[in-house]
Formats: structure tokens, sequence, C-alpha cells
């Protein structure tokens, strides 16, 4: 995640969308935010837009080796259905705050745990 951080140690979301192949649009789904966001600087900086992409970061960072590279660990992200979750995916439990628990989850996986 280090990459997508500036001077100031916010995330910078043109970035994020940059390497990821995202419209602005996309990235607004993606995290959960109004579709306005990236077009006001103040909400690229607050609070809610800078924990909501450090989730998604920190999600997909754990995956980008298994899934074969950014986009794909991405689409991942996006699309895939988690066992225990009521096959809800990580973008959707993110949205609700459970980033916490996707987490865990991985965590559990990566050290030898079941799905």
């Amino acid at each position: 995640m280090g990459a997508f951080l500036n001077r100031e140690g916010t995330v910078n979301v043109g970035r994020v969308v940059e390497v990821l192949g995202l419209s602005k649009a996309q990235f607004t789904e993606t995290v959960g935010l109004d579709k306005t966001t990236p077009h006001r600087a103040s909400r690229l900086t607050a609070p809610k837009t800078q924990a909501r992409t450090q989730e998604m970061l920190a999600i997909v960072g754990r995956v980008i080796d298994c899934a074969g590279g950014e986009k794909l660990a991405l689409a991942w992200y996006r699309a895939e259905r988690l066992p225990g979750f009521g096959g809800r995916t990580a973008e959707s439990l993110v949205k609700d705050g459970r980033a916490a628990a996707v987490r865990d989850r991985l965590d559990h996986v990566a050290t030898g745990g079941f799905v």
C-alpha cells in the first residue's frame, strides 16, 4: 500500500485508479462512496474515503500473489463469493464495515485453515 501513499500519508486515489485500471465511477462504487467523491479534493482526503480505500487496498494486497496480479486481485475482491459470509463478496463486506472479518478469514486461510 505504500506505493499509493503521498507525502502527507494519505492514499493517492488517482494513483489507485490508475494502477488498478478503474474509472473514477468504478472506484467510488468499489469502495462504496458517493459518485462525486473523486471530483472534490476535500472528499478524497476525508476520513471515510481514506479508511475505505485503505481497507480495500489491504485486502487486495493480500491476494495479489494468489490471484496473479493487481487487476485479478481486484476482480476477486469484487466478484468472488466468500464461503461463511452468506456468499457475499469482500467488496460488499468492506462496504458494510466488515473488513476485519475478511482480513481474519484471509489470515486463517494463509495459515493453513480451511475456507
